[in-house]
């Protein structure tokens, strides 16, 4: 496990689950949101991201959190470990509402409010994002090690597993 991506809806929990790992193998982590996003609340252009995104790739070690479809299929082409937080739409809405009005280490700005339109993202997912994502895992599925996780305590039990080996990935 050198080369990861953390993915899934929004509010699952993607950027918690990334530091824990962290925490547990020392990879270096890089968020989306943080290449993305400016403190302005402002994004960058698609060349700017795509250019940095590739510069991450290259790296030989890397934990790269986020969902970004557009570029998902680049980082699975590269990736040697995919975790995806496949959490039901309630755990998803109250991972959002939980970390409204918190400073976070993977987003420039803090959520103060329900934004409608995010909100509406959220809940289309499973319809319009899902099937995109399970035929890119199927497609990348050889050579990379992909681990599905249906809920919290899954991927916490992974974590703590993960903790009591030294960071050596164990199933």
């Amino acid at each position: 496990m050198e080369r990861v991506i953390v993915i899934g809806n929004s509010g699952a929990g993607k950027s918690t689950f990334a530091r824990a790992l962290r925490d547990a193998t020392g990879l270096p982590l890089f968020y989306l949101d943080r290449i993305w996003h400016q403190a302005d609340k402002t994004t960058v252009t698609r060349e700017e991201f795509d250019l940095r995104l590739g510069e991450l790739l290259a790296g030989e070690r890397w934990i790269i959190d986020g969902g970004y479809a557009r570029t998902l299929e680049r980082r699975l082409a590269v990736c040697d470990t995919v975790f995806f937080l496949d959490y039901p739409l309630e755990v998803c809405l109250a991972g959002v509402e939980a970390r409204r009005n918190t400073p976070r280490e993977d987003m420039p700005w803090i959520e103060t409010e329900e934004d409608p339109e995010f909100t509406a993202w959220i809940k289309e997912f499973d319809q319009k994002r899902l099937p995109e994502i399970e035929a890119l895992l199927d497609r990348y599925r050889e050579g990379r090690e992909i681990l599905r996780f249906r809920s919290r305590e899954e991927g916490e039990k992974y974590l703590a597993r993960l903790q009591e080996t030294g960071g050596k990935q164990t199933l």
